[in-house]
């Protein structure tokens, strides 16, 4: 995982692809999809996938669109956490009276940074919304190609996240050498563009997935619960609140298509179709009796109607299970397993039965996702880089050598002269 290649390869029908000189990620993949769309029979039906790389890291956005938010966030992480909860509030999405779920008090506090460091890190947050704000222009313009050609009225759309916000940063004094070998650098100036190595870092990541608590990596709801935006012929404005999994995509999107399901040698599908959900036929697709779980670098959860249980590892996590009722505490700040062990037990049963369903391995006692990334980063760099560290240590040594024999010949030519 992480591998940090020297540089990123595009593939195209399995060949190596060759990039424009003005090449920005969200722009060229909606171009070529445009490419694509007109390739083909333009009666056919089609599947797209846009994989946007928008908004990973490094991050980086046009200076037209970061412009918008230069002054949005200068008042830090913690004022943007209580913003996106009262707003979260204001559209129902927060009960009224929830807890609000604090920042990992291991982070840092905003007014702990120097002047500097607040304008960097606003900048960094306003790259992050550019790049966001990029690709909806982007994807407009790929609306405005289908309303050209007569398919919008007939295209469904979905648009959904893999995980929360990334906490990732570059501020690790080992992520120099790569960054200054790659042509990246971590400063304000110039951010966002060519050559900036951008990120938000945790703080900003956890502020941003407020009214969740934590961020990608991690099974609290900053890390799993992601917008699912669906629009379409049959399908009415609104907004659905019922619980669903990014694997009910796909059997919702065959049943739309009246494609049946997927052949009987095929791999099973464990989602389900929502369109119940978005036709108003039915109020769910899941019990309060089903479980669905979920785990990720030894980070496991699990949901059985309004409960889940949590179990995320270090270095954000202690490795202990615990209860939450997300109806009544979407924030995840009240452990409840003391007070309904019969729950509790009964989901640590239901999780166990997951895991071993799907082939879940056991990480080792101690396990730090972070930390081991890191392990696994620096050993890769090193491995890909040994030839030149070995030159770079021969040369080294070759000069020291050099040094110690005029010093040796300069002593001896002293005692001569003497």
């Amino acid at each position: 995982y992480m591998p940090f290649y020297a540089d990123a390869p595009w593939y195209e029908d399995g060949q190596p692809a060759s990039l424009p000189e003005d090449f920005y990620s969200s722009s060229f993949i909606v171009d070529k999809m445009i490419d694509y769309l007109g390739e083909g029979d333009a009666n056919a039906p089609f599947l797209a996938y846009l994989g946007f790389q928008a908004i990973h890291i490094p991050v980086q956005a046009p200076p037209e669109f970061t412009a918008n938010y230069l002054e949005t966030y200068r008042d830090g992480w913690e004022a943007l956490q209580t913003r996106r909860w009262q707003r979260a509030q204001e559209l129902g999405l927060v009960p009224a009276g929830a807890a609000q779920p604090g920042l990992h008090p291991d982070l840092r506090k905003w007014d702990e940074l120097s002047e500097d460091q607040q304008r960097l890190f606003a900048a960094r947050m306003a790259v992050n919304a550019g790049m966001l704000e990029a690709m909806d222009h982007h994807i407009g313009r790929l609306v405005a190609h289908l309303k050209a050609t007569g398919d919008y009225d007939n295209t469904v759309f979905v648009i959904t996240s893999d995980n929360g916000p990334e906490p990732s940063t570059a501020e690790d004094p080992r992520f120099g050498p790569w960054m200054a070998a790659n042509g990246y650098h971590i400063g304000i100036e110039g951010i966002g563009e060519k050559g900036s190595y951008g990120f938000i870092g945790p703080e900003f990541a956890s502020a941003a997935s407020s009214p969740s608590y934590l961020f990608k990596f991690y099974v609290s709801e900053g890390g799993l619960r992601v917008p699912l935006i669906m629009s379409g012929p049959g399908i009415s404005p609104g907004r659905v609140d019922a619980f669903a999994v990014v694997t009910d995509v796909a059997p919702t999107l065959l049943e739309m298509a009246d494609a049946g399901p997927p052949p009987a040698e095929s791999v099973s599908m464990d989602g389900r179709s929502l369109l119940p959900l978005l036709t108003g036929a039915a109020p769910a697709v899941y019990s309060e009796n089903d479980p669905v779980g979920i785990e990720v670098s030894g980070n496991a959860a699990l949901y059985k109607g309004p409960w889940k249980i949590v179990r995320n590892l270090q270095p954000w996590g202690d490795g202990n299970w615990r209860l939450f009722n997300l109806e009544t505490d979407p924030g995840e700040t009240l452990d409840l397993s003391a007070d309904h062990p019969e729950i509790f037990e009964e989901m640590q049963a239901d999780y166990a039965a997951f895991a071993n369903r799907v082939g879940v391995l056991d990480v080792p006692a101690g396990y730090n996702s972070v930390a081991q990334v890191e392990k696994n980063m620096t050993a890769a760099v090193l491995k890909r880089n040994m030839p030149k560290i070995v030159a770079f240590g021969i040369a080294g040594l070759l000069l020291i050598a050099g040094v110690i024999w005029l010093i040796v010949k300069f002593v001896r030519n002293r005692k001569g002269k003497a």
